[in-house]
């Protein structure tokens, strides 16, 4: 038994029973990630039925493994799996997933990722570096007289989600529809949502297909220099994307490109002002501001689970059994407060250099946006910082109820 409430630990068996919606978990939880690790972080969790891993040499390595994938079905029938059939009230979801990046592998994943990539790459993301920094400081501009913001909806959104649809050559103007259609997409990640979530979810799905096919036929019609049109006209060993392909990953790259880093940049700030560290301090050269997000990366992650199927039977270590089919948890937020990784895990060190997080998990499915959100956060935190050297809590965030995405619902900020 672990003295952590919320957690029942069996280390000899590595059972492990843990309710995701305790709130105590998900408003914190370094606690439980602590009982892991000093008693089993290769767990089978009994709620969940299947084997989650803590460690961070685990997770490193899994995500790398190429014996495990993010799909399964290019491999085995939902007969041989006993996989239930496609529920129909998610028809146009399972539409936009059956084309996504995230979920490919080889070799559509590889050709896929090809003709996307290359508007990605850290020399091309540093390009951007100027319209960030004039966002930054004009969404600043909107609310320094106020004395206090939320930070989430007016900073936090704003920035990414216009970067990203001004990258693709997407109106600006059209950034609210696709807030919304993200968030209730996104609501899919989370263990068990409700049926009411998946018709919403749904719903959504079709609504942002419709809206981009609108866009593809304009983008077809008058090229212009942004990522959809790359997408468009590029080609690989003579194929084009076909118009699904290019929807799944339009759709992937606007969520993607924005839902993690509005976490993140509130992870942050919160992390930031309850250190007792000086932002001034923290952001004072390139270095110090590069590792001060790495360190807010490690240790307040927006993204705490990533799940994968074993492509085959699979004995991991002497007591873990896998059949073909199964899926495993891989829990990047733990994996990055691991002890026999990190010193004082638990404790936030700007100027740590113990390695690199997982956040942005490894291996054939490492992030593609993970330079532009890095730029993303090395130029909006130090400019807010700085315009706003008074600023401090209002009150203690309140933090949303999930465990796959650990973020705030709000942050309300004074100066």
């Amino acid at each position: 038994m672990s003295a952590v409430p919320g957690i029942s630990i069996n280390g000899p068996a590595r059972r492990v029973s843990l309710d995701v919606r305790d709130p105590d978990f998900f408003r914190n939880p370094l606690p439980v990630y602590a009982a892991l690790h000093a008693e089993c972080p290769a767990f089978f969790w009994e709620e969940r039925q299947q084997w989650y891993f803590a460690g961070y040499d685990q997770v490193n390595g899994l995500l790398r493994d190429r014996r495990f994938g993010r799909q399964i079905l290019h491999v085995a029938t939902r007969e041989e799996l006993g996989m239930p059939e496609p529920k129909a009230h998610l028809k146009d979801f399972d539409a936009l997933e059956a084309h996504s990046l995230l979920e490919l592998e080889p070799p559509a994943h590889t050709r896929l990722r090809t003709l996307v990539n290359r508007a990605f790459v850290s020399r091309q993301i540093e390009q951007l570096r100027p319209d960030i920094e004039a966002l930054s400081h004009a969404v600043i501009d909107s609310f320094e007289g106020d004395r206090e913001v939320e930070l989430l909806k007016t900073y936090a959104e704003t920035i990414p989600v216009t970067v990203i649809a001004r990258m693709l050559g997407i109106p600006v103007e059209a950034t609210p529809r696709l807030l919304d259609w993200s968030h209730r997409m996104v609501k899919m990640y989370v263990f068990n949502p409700s049926f009411e979530t998946e018709l919403d979810a749904n719903q959504a799905s079709a609504e942002f297909a419709d809206y981009l096919k609108g866009v593809i036929t304009e983008k077809r019609a008058n090229p212009a220099d942004d990522l959809l049109t790359h997408m468009i006209t590029s080609e690989k060993d003579g194929e084009r994307l076909s118009d699904a392909e290019l929807i799944s990953t339009t759709v992937l790259l606007l969520n993607a490109g924005h839902e993690a880093t509005v976490h993140q940049i509130g992870n942050a700030v919160r992390a930031i002002l309850q250190s007792g560290f000086s932002p001034a301090e923290l952001f004072a050269s390139a270095e110090t501001t590069e590792r001060t997000v790495e360190e807010c990366l490690r240790f307040a992650a927006p993204l705490h689970i990533f799940q994968r199927y074993a492509l085959s039977d699979i004995k991991l270590e002497q007591d873990i059994t896998l059949k073909k089919g199964d899926k495993i948890g891989l829990m990047l937020g733990a994996a990055n407060v691991d002890p026999r990784k990190f010193s004082a895990p638990d404790t936030f060190k700007p100027d740590r250099n113990e390695g690199a997080n997982v956040s942005f998990g490894a291996g054939l499915h490492f992030c593609i946006g993970a330079p532009l959100a890095r730029l993303e956060l090395q130029i909006s935190l130090p400019i807010l910082f700085q315009r706003l050297p008074g600023m401090r809590l209002k009150d203690e965030p309140p933090v949303k109820d999930s465990f796959h995405f650990h973020g705030l619902e709000r942050l309300d900020l004074v100066w």
